[in-house]
């Protein structure tokens, strides 16, 4: 059912955008959304019959906003357009701190995604536009004049389900250099709605970590990104389970029979965001004899009061001395202004009472790339390093 409410919701607001004149042929190109030199960003999109259409975007409370916008929700901001003679509405914002953001139309009350920018989040469920503001210099997690790896894709066929699987692998430059060197694997997931294609395409996965190597913040790592959007309610603890088998049936040999890798729990971390952070959470710490790094950003299960600990990972607070001599971290991550932050407090409170450590990091955002980008870009110089 969701799919159908989804494209009735686009249907609705491609109506708003085409009058019935030009429904069949194509629309004069508009820029959207347009990054200026001086950091200022212009919306466009043509909608003639439209009474009203707000930009709904995440500039964050310091950038500034024009004249009538309104908090829609924690992290967002909605604000009017302009609209012209020949029904094309119009925003300019900013000047805006450099950064990734995320956005939408609302036209006449119903959402709809920027049809003139191809940025979009990827997956089964595609809610925002995206555009970037360039930094200068560049910022962490842009692209720079730098050794680049590479993204390689392997489909294969589920053991379990027999459906046909992408993973993506990120291969660092020093893979190619040192041809006898074993590299150790960050496994990293993605949130729910999205895809194998998340990370690498708006999480900039592998700027981040270039970024990082050229300076000689981190080591080289492979990172592994599988599709972990099981059928249903992903977050479930038995989806969660049925995940994890196949990244343990499927995945991980994959990785571990084609690569040069430290097939063993020094050479493995997991980690993931909102979806994937509850699949790394409990997997890495029911599996500690696969993982010794385990991070997750972002994860609703913590704030819900259904959550127990015991029953996600029966037997972690009953001998927090062993499990503090096999776990090299534990990493907790999550936006100031993401609704999963007082779950998070919550979390950290009950691990420190319990006696498990733990690293506990914030950073400025909401539920979006913007957050993780920055919490992966703190994880990464943490692994695989010698434990003080």
């Amino acid at each position: 059912m969701k799919p159908a409410v989804r494209l009735s919701a686009f249907v609705l607001a491609l109506a708003a955008v085409l009058p019935a004149s030009q429904a069949q042929q194509r629309p004069e190109p508009i820029i959207s959304a347009e990054v200026a030199t001086d950091h200022r960003v212009t919306f466009r999109i043509r909608a003639p019959k439209a009474t009203e259409v707000l930009v709904n975007a995440s500039l964050g409370p310091n950038n500034p906003k024009p004249p009538g916008t309104v908090k829609d929700q924690p992290g967002q901001w909605a604000m009017p357009m302009q609209k012209s003679p020949d029904g094309l509405w119009s925003l300019s914002v900013g000047p805006l701190e450099p950064e990734i953001y995320r956005y939408a139309f609302m036209i006449d009350g119903v959402r709809a995604l920027d049809l003139a920018n191809h940025n979009i989040s990827a997956g089964g469920a595609i809610p925002w536009s995206y555009f970037e503001v360039p930094g200068e210099p560049p910022r962490f997690d842009e692209v720079r004049d730098v050794p680049h790896g590479a993204i390689h894709l392997r489909s294969y066929r589920v053991s379990e389900t027999k459906e046909l699987h992408t993973v993506a692998i990120y291969v660092p430059p020093e893979y190619d250099r040192d041809q006898r060197a074993r590299f150790p694997v960050l496994y990293l997931f993605h949130g729910g709605g999205d895809s194998q294609e998340g990370w690498s395409r708006l999480g900039h996965v592998a700027a981040i970590q270039e970024n990082l190597l050229a300076a000689h913040k981190a080591r080289p790592m492979l990172v592994v990104m599988p599709y972990g959007d099981i059928d249903g309610d992903a977050t479930t603890l038995p989806a969660i389970e049925a995940f994890g088998r196949e990244l343990f049936n499927d995945v991980m040999p994959i990785v571990e029979k084609n690569y040069r890798v430290q097939a063993n729990r020094e050479g493995r971390a997991i980690a993931g965001l909102s979806m994937g952070a509850g699949q790394s959470f409990t997997l890495g710490l029911r599996n500690l004899d696969k993982f010794a790094w385990v991070a997750e950003f972002s994860a609703g299960a913590f704030g819900s009061p259904k959550f127990d600990i015991e029953t996600q990972v029966p037997g972690l607070l009953k001998d927090p001395a062993a499990v503090n001599r096999r776990l090299k971290l534990l990493f907790l991550g999550v936006g100031t202004e993401d609704t999963r932050y007082p779950g998070h407090l919550k979390l950290v409170d009950l691990l420190q009472r319990s006696g498990i450590h733990n690293e506990f990091h914030t950073t400025p955002g909401e539920h979006e790339w913007k957050a993780w980008r920055h919490l992966l870009a703190e994880l990464m110089p943490k692994l695989f390093q010698p434990v003080r």
